[in-house]
């Protein structure tokens, strides 16, 4: 699974942006998805996540309420729209899918079985 992220940019704080991945594939729905985030120097920590299905989401608390994750399996993208940035979600955003998993939803990344190559995301102060 080639997974391809988009979406990341500059944006001041308060500002939004919506990022994109997507999965081609006819089997997208089997999949559990996740978007992380990687500091400089720091391991990647955990967004957001997606069942397979797309009934349970789960959220770090950093971004609850904030962020929101989605998925339309019909065109094989989940996407991550961010809104309230704050100078402290500056980071590489990366998602993962993890395969053969319609229900669950995964936070760690050692759960994940595919990665995309990140995004930026920049926000100032």
């Amino acid at each position: 699974v080639q997974l391809q992220a988009s979406g990341g940019g500059s944006v001041q704080a308060g500002g939004s942006l919506r990022l994109s991945c997507a999965a081609p594939g006819r089997t997208f729905s089997s999949y559990a998805m996740g978007w992380f985030r990687q500091y400089p120097g720091k391991e990647r920590e955990f967004v957001a996540a997606i069942s397979g299905g797309g009934s349970s989401t789960y959220y770090a608390d950093s971004v609850k309420g904030r962020f929101t994750i989605s998925r339309d399996n019909a065109k094989s993208t989940v996407s991550l729209q961010m809104n309230s940035l704050k100078p402290e979600d500056t980071a590489v955003y990366y998602c993962a899918a993890k395969a053969n998993s319609r229900t669950g939803v995964y936070p760690r990344p050692d759960q994940y079985d595919y990665w995309g190559q990140g995004t930026l995301v920049t926000v100032s102060s």
